[in-house]
């Protein structure tokens, strides 16, 4: 069984990939509706990448993968994402 995070476990990454603080950036899922910051997320990260589920329906809406030394991110799970101020 894989345990699972919230999206503080990938402050880091998310930082480095958006250039900026993500975890309290708002996205909405584009599977439910629902509208949460990204440090609310359910995070896996056992397993070839990193995935962030929606909290209320549990679609994927974020895969972070390294490949080759470069993260990969796939955000299509989104509807809309916007960051923080």
């Amino acid at each position: 069984m894989t345990d699972r995070l919230d999206g503080n476990a990938i402050a880091g990454a998310l930082q480095e990939v958006f250039g900026r603080e993500m975890t309290t950036a708002t996205g909405v899922c584009g599977h439910c509706g629902d509208s949460n910051r990204l440090g609310a997320l359910a995070v896996y990260l056992a397993g070839p990448g990193t995935v962030a589920r929606c909290p209320g329906c549990d679609a994927v809406l974020l895969v972070l993968a390294e490949v080759r030394g470069v993260t990969c991110v796939d955000a299509l799970g989104f509807a809309d994402l916007q960051p923080a101020g």
